[in-house]
C-alpha cells in the first residue's frame, strides 16, 4: 500500500484493461482493453530506461541548481541591506524572487517527491526535507504527493481540483458561492503559499459541519509553526538586520513571496486546467490497470512550451503530462522523455495537450470565469442547497 510520503507510480496489476472512451474538445478518443494494456507496457518501457540511466549527471544538476539558488538568496538579501538605493532594491528583489521560485519548484517540489532517493544523500531526503514556503513538507507529501498524484483530476477525491474553493469542474454542483471564481482565484493566485498549507485542513467540509477544527487541531498546530517561522524570518529577523533599511527589505521579502506565488499559482493551474484536459469519476477510474491509470494522466494534464531557463524555472512542471506520468523520476528528464511519450500517444490517438503559457493561461482564466456561473448544459440553475 502506498503510503503519505511516498510518490504514487502506475498500480502494479495482471488485470486486463477495460476500453476507455473519452470526448476531447469534440472528439472521441476511444481505446481497447488491449491497446490499453499495450499503451501501459509502453510507457512502462521508457521509464525503466530512465530509471536505470540515472547517475551523475542527475546528481550535478540539482547539486548545482541549489548552489545557484543559495547564491541568488545570499545575493538578493544582501543586495537588500541597501534597499534605499533603487537599483539595489530592485536586484535583490528579482535575486531573491528568483531563489524562492527554484527552491519551490526546481528544488523542493521535485526532492520531496523522491526523484533524488537513489543517490543517499541525507540532504536530498524526501522524508526530511523542507521548503521555503508556508506549507509544512509533512503535510505537502500527503496532499500532493499521494492524494493529488493517486487520484490525479478524480472529482470528489483530488482535492486540487479547486482547491477546496473554486469551481474547475462541470462535474463540481454550481452553487452561488462560486460567483465569486475570478475574486477567489486571484486571492489564491496571490497568497498560494497559504491556501497550499490550508489545503488538508478541508475547509470546506469543515463549513459544511462534517468535521471540525478541534479534529483539526494537531494539522493547525504544524501550519502555524511554519507560518510563524516563515514570517519571522522574512518579515521581522532579516529586515531587522538591514537596520534603517528595515521597511525596503520588509517590501522586498514581501514582493519576492507574492512573486513566488504568482508564478507557482499560474505554473501549477496551466498543467491542470486549461482547454481539453479532462476529469473522471471515482466509478470510471475504480481498479484501474498501469494502462487505464497512464491514460487518465495523459488526458488529465497540460504542457506548457518554452525555452530552458522556463522549464527550470517551471521545476520542469512546463512537463505535467510527464510528470504525472513519472513523478518519481528526475525533472531534468522530463525534456527529453516528453519525446518518446508524445510519440506513443500519437500512435495510440491519445491527445497530447501542450502549447505557449500564455494561450493556456488565457484558457483557465476563462474555465473560471465560465465554470463562476449555472451550468449551460441543462439550461437551468443546479440545485444549491
Amino acid at each position: 500500500m502506498t503510503t503519505a510520503t511516498e510518490t504514487p507510480t502506475a498500480p502494479a496489476t495482471a488485470k486486463k484493461s477495460r476500453a476507455r472512451r473519452k470526448i476531447v474538445k469534440g472528439e472521441v478518443v476511444e481505446l481497447s482493453g488491449k491497446q490499453l494494456d499495450a499503451f501501459g507496457r509502453e510507457l512502462d518501457a521508457v521509464r525503466q530506461r530512465m530509471l536505470e540511466d540515472r547517475g551523475e549527471r542527475d546528481a550535478n544538476y540539482i547539486r548545482r541548481t541549489i548552489r545557484v539558488q543559495r547564491g541568488l538568496e545570499a545575493g538578493g538579501r544582501g543586495l537588500l541591506w541597501f534597499g534605499w538605493l533603487p537599483p539595489a532594491w530592485f536586484g535583490g528583489t528579482a535575486a531573491l524572487s528568483l531563489s524562492k521560485i527554484l527552491d519551490n519548484m526546481e528544488i523542493g517540489h521535485n526532492v520531496m517527491h523522491g526523484q533524488f532517493e537513489w543517490m543517499n544523500d541525507p540532504k536530498l531526503s524526501s522524508k526530511g526535507f523542507e521548503w521555503d514556503t508556508a506549507c509544512p513538507g509533512d503535510q505537502w507529501r500527503h496532499s500532493h504527493n499521494y492524494m493529488h498524484h493517486t487520484h490525479t483530476n478524480i472529482v470528489g477525491k483530488d482535492r486540487d481540483i479547486g482547491y477546496g474553493i473554486l469551481r474547475m469542474s462541470e462535474d463540481q454542483p454550481w452553487r452561488p458561492y462560486y460567483l465569486g471564481n475570478p475574486l477567489w482565484a486571484a486571492l489564491l493566485a496571490l497568497f498560494f503559499e497559504y491556501g497550499v498549507a490550508l489545503h488538508d485542513l478541508e475547509v470546506e467540509r469543515i463549513a459544511a459541519g462534517e468535521t471540525t477544527l478541534k479534529e483539526k487541531r494537531s494539522l493547525l498546530n504544524g501550519i502555524w509553526r511554519k507560518v510563524r517561522r516563515q514570517a519571522v524570518k522574512d518579515y521581522v529577523l532579516f529586515p531587522a538586520l538591514s537596520g534603517p533599511g528595515f521597511l525596503f527589505t520588509l517590501a522586498g521579502n514581501a514582493t519576492a513571496n507574492v512573486t513566488r506565488n504568482l508564478w507557482a499559482f499560474t505554473i501549477i493551474f496551466c498543467g491542470h486546467f486549461p482547454d481539453g484536459t479532462q476529469e473522471f469519476s471515482e466509478e470510471e477510474s475504480a481498479e484501474e490497470t498501469r494502462g487505464e491509470w497512464y491514460f487518465r494522466q495523459v488526458l488529465g494534464s497540460a504542457n506548457l512550451e518554452g525555452g530552458k531557463l522556463f522549464h527550470i524555472l517551471s521545476g520542469n512542471l512546463s512537463h505535467q503530462i510527464e510528470h504525472h506520468l513519472f513523478p518519481d523520476l528526475p525533472a531534468n528528464r522530463y525534456a527529453e522523455i516528453s519525446v518518446e511519450v508524445r510519440q506513443i500517444c500519437e500512435r495510440y490517438g491519445i491527445p497530447y495537450n501542450s502549447g505557449p503559457l500564455g494561450k493556456q493561461f488565457s484558457s483557465v482564466v476563462r474555465k473560471i470565469c465560465r465554470l463562476a456561473l449555472p451550468d449551460r448544459r441543462s439550461g437551468e440553475v443546479p440545485d444549491s442547497a
